[in-house]
């Protein structure tokens, strides 16, 4: 199976974790979904200084800019198998 079908198998699985991850993991499972589906952060930072949720999404993501979408998915699939047990 190749890297790309592997990456969607993970997003598969993803919705069925049996115990919902922490916040700091579910951060970082959408920050390297967003880097291997979408490359650097393309978008600007939420304005609303009370969107927390937003900008905790913005900042993470942000912080894989410069990785290469292949080593994100990469990391995602590890991280989601690590979830799964």
């Amino acid at each position: 199976m190749d890297l790309k079908a592997q990456f969607e198998q993970a997003l598969a699985d993803s919705k069925t974790l049996t115990e919902k991850p922490s916040n700091e993991i579910l951060l970082q499972l959408y920050s390297l979904y967003k880097q291997g589906s979408v490359g650097d952060v393309n978008t600007e930072p939420p304005s609303n200084p009370f969107d927390f949720v937003g900008k905790a999404k913005y900042q993470a993501w942000e912080s894989l800019k410069g990785k290469t979408s292949e080593d994100a998915m990469s990391e995602y699939i590890s991280l989601i198998n690590k979830l799964k047990g």
